[in-house]
């Protein structure tokens, strides 16, 4: 064999051999980038529920909770009241309306049944409700709730966030929401939102 063909069969082995290096590590990038979307996905999909969870426990006990257990057995065992508001308008005799608002209430329903249904969260578990999806060793979300002085206006705040973020972009000292942890309500404003919205 002369030297022309051993350098041609090493540099076509060597061509081969990038290529694959080349292919595997793109494919792995883009595996990893779809595995993060899901598991920010799922992480998402709990802040929902425990955003619900908490508007219903703010509207039953007019404040939030920081206390899981708390949110807990107020979901697992809470209830709403059903009620029914009718209004009747009286023209008085000088041509001014007055309304008269009744309120009946109708019954209770269970938190557990109207908000967290099958139909809505399929896959919902309530022991599980507390924790991150896809962490180990099993973590809890941070949960903070209180009351913050509003133009002189005490106001009811809440605010979850994933202590542990799947993504190694996420910071909390970015100066962009969208890039701080995934999370929904403030510990300065009155908003429930989410920073995936």
């Amino acid at each position: 064999m002369n030297t022309t063909k051993i350098l041609t069969i090493v540099f076509g082995i060597t061509s081969v051999l990038l290529a694959i290096y080349l292919y595997s590590s793109i494919n792995s990038s883009i595996e990893e980038t779809k595995r993060i979307a899901q598991m920010e996905q799922d992480i998402i999909d709990k802040l929902m529920m425990i955003r619900d969870a908490q508007i219903a426990y703010q509207a039953v006990n007019s404040q939030y909770t920081s206390d899981w257990d708390q949110l807990l057995n107020f979901v697992d065992s809470g209830s709403f009241y059903l009620t029914e508001r009718t209004e009747t308008i009286i023209t008085l005799d000088y041509g001014a309306d007055s309304t008269y608002v009744q309120i009946d209430t109708l019954g209770t329903v269970a938190v557990k049944d109207s908000i967290f249904n099958s139909a809505k969260f399929p896959n919902f578990q309530l022991a599980d409700l507390p924790y991150v999806p896809g962490v180990e060793p099993p973590t809890k979300f941070d949960m903070w709730a209180d009351k913050i002085n509003k133009s002189g206006v005490l106001v009811d705040v809440v605010e979850v966030k994933n202590p542990k973020p799947i993504n190694p972009d996420r910071d909390e000292e970015s100066e962009y929401n969208t890039r701080k942890p995934l999370r929904f309500g403030s510990r300065t404003s009155v908003t429930t939102a989410g920073n995936w919205e």
